[in-house]
This record gives structure tokens, sequence and C-alpha cells, in this order.
């Protein structure tokens, strides 16, 4: 049975690409999405994709993942560094958690230097562009594994 995985994105995140010089590079957040589908189908994952810019409906997902997904992959954006009721909310997830970001947030200003999100993340992936998305999948598949005794690529003898 193919394990879930909600991949959430915050505000404005739907933005990526269309400022091809700035923060978060050229690729469109409909072609990393493309991309994601395709990694995570090749892990044997089910990726649920969404975006919001409304903390509420992020608390919302974060809610149903709790019935409904085995991993949570975040990048709550802007409201990382400023929302307790996305912590609370991902703290009562049992699964593994990882926070994704575009941008390495410690290169930029200060505020964000302090992620909420972090505070419940099994780990974090920061500073790697597209290509963290589908480190963070592959990092979510790895974890997923190790909670079923599947860990051979974690090291665990075959």
């Amino acid at each position: 049975m193919p394990r879930t995985v909600f991949f959430l994105n915050g505000p404005n995140a739907n933005l990526y690409g269309l400022d091809t010089k700035g923060t978060y590079g050229s690729e469109s957040f409909a072609s990393i999405e493309t991309r994601c589908l395709r990694h995570a189908a090749e892990l044997g994952l089910q990726l649920e994709f969404r975006q919001s810019n409304h903390e509420g409906v992020l608390v919302d997902w974060i809610q149903e993942a709790r019935l409904h997904a085995d991993a949570v992959i975040i990048n709550a954006a802007g409201l990382s560094y400023s929302s307790v009721p996305i912590l609370d909310a991902l703290l009562a997830f049992d699964g593994p958690i990882i926070e994704a970001h575009m941008s390495n947030i410690w290169k930029r200003e200060s505020f964000r230097h302090h992620s909420y999100v972090s505070k419940a993340a099994t780990g974090v992936i920061a500073g790697l562009g597209a290509l963290g998305y589908r480190l963070a999948l592959t990092a979510v598949a790895e974890l997923l594994d190790v909670q079923t005794g599947e860990a051979q690529s974690l090291g665990a003898q075959p």
C-alpha cells in the first residue's frame, strides 16, 4: 500500500519562477510540483502537493494529515517565522515532518533565522532550491522505511 505524504507550501510559493533573478530561481511552482509528483511515484509515495496563502488552510491540512498521511513536508514560507498555530498543529502529527525551504534562511534577514516549524520538524532542508524539495521526498521515504523496518539504505544490514 503506498505511503501518503502531504507536501504543504505556504504563502507566495505559487510565485516561484516568476522572478528569474530572485531568491527562488527560475523554475515555476507548477514545474516543481510535476517533478515532485514524478519523484514521489519513483519512491513509492502517494503525494498530496498543496499550496495556500492562508495560515488557517495550512493548519486544516496538517490536521487532515493526522488521519490521511504518513509524513508531512512543509515549506510554511513566511509563516515559518510567525505561526504558533502551524507549530501546534505539527506537534500533534505523529509521523516524520521535514521542513523545506528553497532559500538558505540563515543567509537572509535575521528574522528568518528562527523558525517555529523547526521545533516540530524531524529535519530541515534549506538553500538547495527545487533540489531540496526532491531531497525532502527522499528523506521522508527513508524515514518511513525505518519506521516499517525496511531501512536498507540508511545503513541497516541486508
